[in-house]
């Protein structure tokens, strides 16, 4: 059985060959257009942050909570049979829900998800574009509820390693919709609708593994053949430059801090929904009502 560490080091060069075979086939076998640029715009993006970011520039918010919830920690809770990892892969997937469903709607973590969500394509290339701060902003803060209750850090975030391995697989146009598989685990048909900018799409299926919690939290959606999915941003990002795509939405919420004109404002600009307006209150740029329908312009 290959170890924790080796699928650490062997993760990223595999699903980049894997990437790059899907790319290949879908340009010369299919006959289908694949678009190289955002290939190559994603490798360097995964590049970057597994060899040069993780290994050097490991600043984030989270590392003393991280520490202090374990040194803290109700009681310890040893891996040592099948109930205890179930227990930890359910946890780490509730955990992941919150973490992606805030990720989507306070503005502060999209910060960071955008980057997953700029690419107009939909493939096992874009899989792997998470953007260079995802420690900066604090992603890992959801995590720490499950250290506190007696999880060794180590186990939570290779779970949760494992947890986007599993996504890789997901983002994908070719693979139909999978029968009952479809009411438990997110699905390559219930991914799609997560990168959808469709209005009845939008901020839908949070799920990692499973897609239980979207269904219990009301925030699933399916997707409808009659309503072919639509990927990228509202406001599409119109470039390939991985700096660019990496920052583009730190730049934007300075700009909207430096005409706030309230304390008020500024909460809201960095907390609030992405598309927050003073003038109205509510998601403009990016509507995201999850009961109605709306037009994007």
């Amino acid at each position: 059985m290959m170890s924790p560490s080796a699928v650490l080091v062997w993760s990223p060069p595999a699903v980049v060959a894997l990437a790059t075979a899907e790319g290949l086939v879908l340009t010369f076998i299919a006959k289908r257009a694949y678009n190289w640029k955002s290939y190559l715009s994603a490798l360097v993006d995964l590049l970057v942050r597994e060899y040069v970011v993780l290994p050097y520039l490991a600043i984030g918010l989270v590392g003393p909570a991280i520490g202090f919830a374990w040194r803290h920690r109700l009681t310890t809770i040893p891996l040592d049979g099948i109930a205890s990892f179930v227990v930890l892969f359910l946890g780490q997937e509730f955990c992941y829900y919150w973490f992606h469903r805030a990720a989507h709607r306070l503005r502060w973590f999209w910060s960071t998800h955008a980057v997953h969500h700029a690419s107009n394509e939909f493939n096992w290339g874009i899989s792997y574009r998470f953007g260079w701060t995802g420690r900066l902003v604090g992603n890992n803060l959801f995590y720490v509820p499950l250290i506190w209750l007696g999880f060794a850090p180590g186990p939570v975030f290779l779970t949760l390693t494992l947890n986007l391995l599993y996504q890789f697989w997901i983002h994908n146009e070719w693979t139909p919709k999978l029968g009952w598989l479809e009411y438990v685990l997110n699905t390559p048909s219930h991914h799609r609708v997560h990168h959808a900018y469709n209005p009845d799409y939008l901020d839908r299926n949070y799920g990692g593994v499973l897609i239980v919690f979207d269904r219990l939290f009301g925030t699933f959606a399916e997707e409808h053949a009659d309503l072919p999915c639509r990927y990228g941003l509202v406001k599409p990002l119109a470039t390939y430059n991985p700096i660019t795509i990496a920052f583009h939405e730190f730049l934007n919420i300075a700009r909207d801090l430096k005409r706030a004109r309230s304390g008020r404002a500024v909460l809201a600009y960095l907390i609030g929904p992405p598309g927050w307006r003073p003038d109205q209150g509510t998601d403009v740029d990016r509507p995201r009502n999850l009961t109605n329908s709306v037009t994007v312009e």
